[in-house]
């Protein structure tokens, strides 16, 4: 057989194993996967998923949402079954596997490119989808990937040494002065007009979130990298990427983010019409 036929063998039995969930999501099974990538003995597939599993922690990702612990049953002849322990694995789970698996088996080179492509294909179609978004509903899902990455940015910051509330108020306040100039946080709700209570972050455009949410996952990919230790060392690197940031937009000819105007409703009010569309659809 050649290495082509190979090849298309090899994806046609990784496209033979995905399943879709009932809210279309795709996943693989793990004692699904095994045998294919050459590992017929599920106590030898154990280690090629504990460093998976490692490389999702260390990539800032939740391992539980790519790698999720379930139980099946399995037949044992005779028409007798036992329950046996499994992991359902996200695209992304199933690349971090064959990025750690033997390197010197075909089927995992070919499994290499094939999780790849896959994984650019569904990013394409994800950047068609935004570019088809309003600009409330660019804001919206940029809004709550925003989220979620300040919190693998704090949990990022604690490791390194940024403790307490107040801390984690200095090290962000670095962020935002890095990426807006040198205007803290005090100063970018004065410079908006938002009272105390008010969030920055809910007052931005769909531009402006962008680059806090490059500033969020770019520091925290840092402190991870790097090995960051100390509160002082995480602060003036926050502010590093934050400046960095900054001065991208700048060479591009963008607009600096305190020159933006706020939009004319918030995140929260966003939130709200469209939590009262989805009450009426139910009615």
């Amino acid at each position: 057989m050649t290495g082509k036929q190979l090849s298309q063998q090899h994806q046609a039995s990784f496209d033979g194993i995905r399943q879709i969930d009932p809210d279309g999501n795709e996943y693989w099974l793990a004692r699904d996967l095994a045998p294919l990538l050459e590992y017929p003995q599920w106590r030898n597939f154990l280690p090629v998923l504990t460093k998976a599993r490692e490389a999702c922690h260390r990539s800032g990702q939740h391992v539980d949402d790519h790698f999720a612990e379930v139980r099946k049953m399995v037949d044992i002849g005779s028409g007798a079954q036992r329950e046996v322990e499994d992991v359902r694995l996200s695209r992304y789970a199933c690349y971090l596997i064959v990025q750690n698996a033997d390197p010197s088996k075909p089927v995992i080179a070919n499994g290499q490119t094939y999780f790849a492509m896959q994984t650019r294909r569904q990013e394409l179609a994800d950047e068609a989808k935004f570019a088809q978004l309003s600009e409330d509903e660019k804001r919206l899902a940029i809004r709550n990937e925003l989220s979620v990455h300040n919190k693998q940015l704090a949990a990022a910051a604690k490791d390194a040494g940024v403790e307490t509330a107040l801390d984690y108020a200095i090290f962000q306040d670095h962020g935002y002065k890095g990426l807006y100039g040198g205007l803290g946080a005090k100063d970018i709700h004065a410079r908006k007009g938002l009272k105390k209570s008010q969030k920055i972050l809910d007052h931005m455009g769909s531009t402006k979130l962008a680059a806090n949410l490059f500033r969020a996952t770019q520091t925290e990919d840092k402190l991870r990298r790097d090995q960051v230790r100390g509160k002082t060392q995480a602060n003036r690197t926050h502010h590093e990427v934050g400046r960095k940031v900054r001065q991208t937009i700048k060479e591009l000819g963008g607009a600096m983010p305190e020159n933006l105007p706020a939009p004319d409703r918030s995140i929260r009010q966003l939130e709200s019409d469209r939590k009262k569309q989805i009450g009426k659809k139910g009615d």
